[in-house]
């Protein structure tokens, strides 16, 4: 999964994902888009594995590397990002 997105002003004004692999690694791509659009580059840090599982409704146990996989690209794309 690749993220990319636009800063300005310290908040993130776009947001887009790519990525190729199965349903839940999209579903997990696609809300953390809109879970971090508009919010700030420090809120968007604080975002948790957690936050974007509670708020995906769950996922199977075997479906739970597409939640990793949307937070190392969140956590990538973040560090690309002076604080």
């Amino acid at each position: 999964m690749k993220l990319t997105l636009h800063v300005g002003d310290g908040r993130i004004k776009a947001i887009r994902f790519l990525a190729k692999g199965c349903v839940p690694a999209m579903a997990c791509g696609s809300l953390l888009t809109e879970l971090v659009q508009g919010k700030s580059v420090e809120e968007a840090r604080r975002l948790r594995r957690e936050d974007l599982v509670l708020a995906i409704g769950g996922l199977p146990e075997a479906s739970g590397h597409a939640s990793h996989l949307a937070m190392d690209a969140l956590a990538a794309v973040l560090r690309q990002i002076k604080s």
